[in-house]
């Protein structure tokens, strides 16, 4: 996520740090390089004039002048002021109201409204304990309402039905009615999209809007179509009193320029972002983790947050007692911290988040693709090989290779990865957890299978 934007400030940050003096001529050509970064990571003009403004600013003044670190201190302005136009905080949603509470989600054609719907209440239900009902206002896309009670059951959210003869207006006040009577914490109304803003479109989302009086009403839009997104999110935010932004897509973003765009341009705040297409891969928005990431500081609040609601508790105390009496890390040991990893957003989404990772060399790190493979040829060993690995010689690999479809040498690789999964294991089994700790600031990320 990122990844230009990042690559390009972390070259400058890199070159400032080490500096031990700052001179207008060296923040002259730092601020240059960041504009530069900014304006081909698709910000929009005048967010990047106001920002280098900002930094230039204190940049001159005595907070950077008379610090014994310099270089450092210029990091953090621009650091600060990176969190200042995506919005300083998360801006929660105010849920705050007699039950039900509704939802309007809007947005162009293909922005990613339904999905974005289902993983709201997934989130809501997850997270805030609330139960949730969908319902499609989309009269005029029969696969529409199909894929959203779809996606409902794939959430376990309440899904009211509607179809393509009935009013959008008649359908939503319905849904509240239903909700109302089964006693549903919050109603999340899907919208119609379309491929441009017209005047029927914005009537209907008008009329909608008035009849339900929803306590949110998020925009949604695709992060890769950059200030264009800030700018279709403005002309949405003059017709309908918008209460956040949900930017979607945004793995697939390199550049960041919607993410930095949106606030300044519209004075709404992003409240979610999607990074992924599971529907556990939304997140709320918080400006100062992005902006650590963006400067490639990682952000490891995110990574322990997630590692709380997704990792299966139960199983990791179960095999950690199980190390601690001495009986070895097997493969099943193995495949089970896989599938853990996959549940956090894959090998991707971790390494995104931890300090130094655009440092790391393109194309050098494996995808989720080598992840599940791992796992193809864990599952072509017998039983007594996934509790025994040492027993696995010749033979038994090209057996296992043939069988998931690998090389020899893929099933040698993953031989060796388990020997330094185990004995890392061992360590913290033994208190060395400080010591692996220390070992992650010098490299990778120790215990990933790279």
């Amino acid at each position: 996520m990122f990844d230009n934007l990042s690559e390009r400030l972390s070259k400058t940050i890199r070159n400032l740090r080490g500096q031990g003096r700052l001179t207008e001529d060296n923040i002259r050509d730092a601020l240059r390089d960041v504009r530069m970064a900014l304006l081909e990571a698709d910000v929009a003009l005048p967010v990047v004039k106001d920002f280098i403004e900002r930094v230039r600013e204190r940049a001159m003044g005595q907070e950077v002048t008379k610090s014994l670190t310099p270089g450092q201190t210029l990091v953090k302005i621009v650091n600060d002021e990176l969190v200042h136009i995506m919005g300083d905080a998360n801006d929660a949603l105010d849920l705050s109201v007699q039950p039900p509470a509704v939802i309007l989600m809007a947005g162009l054609q293909g922005s990613g409204k339904t999905t974005s719907s289902a993983k709201l209440a997934r989130l809501l239900a997850e997270r805030e304990k609330k139960s949730v009902l969908l319902t499609s206002c989309d009269i005029y896309r029969p696969a529409a309402i199909d894929q959203l009670q779809t996606l409902a059951g794939e959430v376990d959210a309440a899904f009211f039905p509607s179809n393509t003869r009935q009013d959008p207006v008649e359908i939503a006040g319905n849904a509240i009615t239903h909700a109302r009577q089964k006693h549903i914490d919050v109603v999340i109304v899907d919208t119609a999209g379309r491929l441009h803003i017209d005047d029927d479109m914005m009537d209907e989302i008008r009329r909608l809007h008035a009849a339900v009086n929803p306590v949110e009403t998020l925009f949604v839009v695709d992060s890769m179509t950059g200030q264009d997104a800030a700018n279709t999110a403005r002309t949405f935010n003059e017709a309908l009193p918008l209460t956040g932004v949900i930017l979607t897509k945004a793995d697939g973003d390199a550049r960041g320029g919607a993410a930095l765009s949106i606030r300044a341009i519209t004075g709404k705040p992003i409240k979610f972002i999607g990074v992924g297409e599971k529907t556990a891969a939304l997140e709320p928005f918080y400006p100062d983790r992005i902006a650590s990431r963006i400067l490639g500081m990682g952000d490891v609040l995110s990574l322990v947050e997630e590692a709380e609601q997704k990792v299966d508790r139960e199983a990791a105390a179960k095999l950690a007692k199980k190390i601690s009496k001495g009986k070895g890390f097997d493969m099943n040991d193995f495949r089970d911290q896989l599938d853990q990893m996959l549940n956090m957003g894959g090998l991707a989404g971790l390494v995104d988040k931890l300090p130094g990772a655009a440092q790391l060399p393109k194309g050098g790190m494996p995808d989720d693709r080598q992840v599940h493979l791992m796992k193809a040829i864990i599952n072509s060993m017998t039983p007594g090989e996934r509790a025994y690995p040492a027993i696995i010689k010749g033979s038994r690999r090209r057996r296992i290779a043939a069988g998931s479809g690998t090389q020899v040498q893929d099933v040698n690789r993953l031989l060796k990865q388990h020997l330094q999964m185990q004995k890392m294991m061992k360590k913290m089994s033994k208190g060395g957890m400080a010591k692996m700790l220390r070992g992650m600031k010098g490299g990778g990320p120790a215990g990933l299978p790279f």
